[in-house]
């Protein structure tokens, strides 16, 4: 069970002073509404991803501007009142659930491409601008924004900052830490920073490298400066299918080992397979235990040497079957199976817990077989749908939130499969955020020393604890946020 930090009674009993406080910061535009404290209204913003936590918030604000950021942190610091970001709320691990004496700060206004720049090949948005709505805005110029969620369709800019988020193409271009070039960026005493700009590096520390990934614990990101790429000439994709998953993770780590790059390596096992194909009529091989979907890019010349020597690897590990897309049409279709996967488990399950471990994918057969071997010992159904190129994995545990016992077995079934993420090499999290869902299990992965210097850049950078405060670090040890109540469970 999520806990929550106790809740400020002097806060709480000044609810209606702080509403009228915020209004008058940020009153009502043309968009509408500036401050929303109606209760029925606040229950939209009461969960993110993880929806078997909700908590209302105090209040939501919906500031358009930097210089509104800054007023609204200046008041919340000089008040002591808690501060939770928020962008899309498409968050997996609760790095938006808000708290009940907190303040919601969406960003969903802050929508404008600021400046296209395509000689330095960059371009500068608001933190509310949607992940693809950026490569939308340079399409027609043949660029691109390479990061792409599997949320890139509502997932906003500023949290993908916050999250460090990937994609599936993250294994050829990285994520957005490796594609992020500046931010605008407000500290919790309402101080606008510009960090890194158009330029490839900065001078002194790496500010931006820490902000990047730190999940609203440092201040929020109002502009991002990103890179944009100029689009290959085209991409095809191919199926290979295999009789278990074993054999499928053995063909991820040979071609990684083979040196080529695939723009995408994404893995499917059997019910993510039929729920998918069920979904999108993909033409995925139902008899398949395991399917890999594998992608290139380039001329026609540059796709079909990459695929042949893709097949000829595939081919070695004995496929049930191996199929080449020979069209742009038939590509899309395959890639609707995959971005479609969430909804798709969601027909087939009442509900489902999304993991994020990340492993050396080296590890893969191992790792997928204690997976099987953990759903067996849960009684509960796993079904694999992940980023098999860089070992970004994304269980999915089907569960029952109407039956407690199934949920609390789902949730110990999610740690332990982190758990062994960290056991084999690898890490708590890849692209999801740490925020609440795995909070408590920090110092599975870091020692006390490493937590505690963590704490203190957190200090420094807010010495109240007042931003996103009860996520990334268990609330045990810290004297802020030491007392607890549980977290309400949907």
């Amino acid at each position: 069970m999520i806990e929550l930090p106790q809740p400020k009674a002097a806060v709480l009993a000044r609810r209606e002073e702080i509403l009228a406080a915020l209004g008058r910061i940020l009153p009502d535009s043309a968009r509408g509404p500036g401050v929303i404290g109606d209760p029925v209204r606040l229950r939209a913003y009461e969960t993110d991803g993880l929806a078997a936590y909700r908590q209302p918030p105090l209040a939501v604000v919906l500031p358009e501007t930097t210089e509104q950021v800054a007023a609204l942190l200046r008041y919340c610091h000089a008040e002591g009142i808690r501060i939770i970001p928020r962008g899309a709320g498409t968050s997996l691990s609760g790095g938006a659930l808000p708290l009940e004496d907190g303040i919601v700060i969406g960003l969903m206004r802050m929508n404008r491409i600021l400046e296209v720049d395509y000689a330095d090949r960059l371009a500068v948005v608001q933190a509310g601008v949607t992940n693809l709505g950026i490569t939308q805005a340079v399409a027609a110029d043949g660029f691109f924004y390479a990061p792409d969620p599997s949320s890139q369709l509502a997932c906003m800019i500023g949290g993908n900052v916050m999250m460090n988020s990937g994609g599936a193409h993250c294994l050829k271009y990285g994520v957005t830490a490796n594609n992020l070039l500046g931010v605008t960026f407000v500290t919790v005493e309402g101080e606008v920073l510009r960090l890194g700009g158009g330029h490839l590096d900065s001078a002194g520390y790496d500010w931006l490298g820490l902000i990047t990934g730190s999940e609203g614990q440092l201040g929020i990101v109002t502009e991002v400066t990103v890179r944009i790429l100029r689009a290959a000439e085209g991409a095809r994709a191919m199926l290979a299918a295999y009789p278990s998953n074993e054999v499928a993770g053995e063909v991820v780590d040979a071609i990684i080992a083979s040196g080529i790059i695939p723009v995408a390596l994404e893995f499917m096992d059997r019910p993510a397979i039929h729920a998918c194909e069920a979904f999108a009529n993909a033409g995925y091989p139902l008899d398949a235990e395991a399917l890999l979907i594998i992608e290139v890019e380039g001329n026609t010349e540059e796709q079909d040497a990459l695929l042949e020597k893709l097949k000829d690897i595939c081919g070695r590990f004995g496929p049930i079957s191996l199929r080449v897309a020979e069209t742009a049409e038939e590509s899309l279709a395959i890639w609707k199976g995959r971005k479609g996967a969430f909804g798709a488990i969601g027909r087939i399950s009442p509900d489902y817990l999304c993991m994020d471990g990340t492993i050396p994918t080296g590890e893969l057969p191992r790792v997928l077989r204690r997976m099987q071997e953990m759903s067996e010992d849960y009684g509960l159904k796993v079904a694999n749908i992940f980023h098999a190129g860089d070992g970004n994995l994304h269980p999915l545990i089907m569960f029952d939130a109407n039956d407690p016992e199934s949920f609390r077995k789902a949730e110990a079934f999610g740690a332990d499969i982190l758990k062994l993420c960290v056991e084999v090499g690898g890490c708590l999290t890849g692209e999801h955020g740490v925020g609440v869902e795995k909070r408590d299990l920090m110092p599975v992965q870091f020692t006390a020393a490493e937590l505690a210097q963590q704490r203190a850049i957190k200090s420094a950078f807010d010495p109240q604890w007042l931003l996103n405060p009860a996520k990334v670090f268990p609330l045990e040890g810290n004297p802020l946020l030491a007392a607890a109540t549980p977290g309400r469970a949907a």
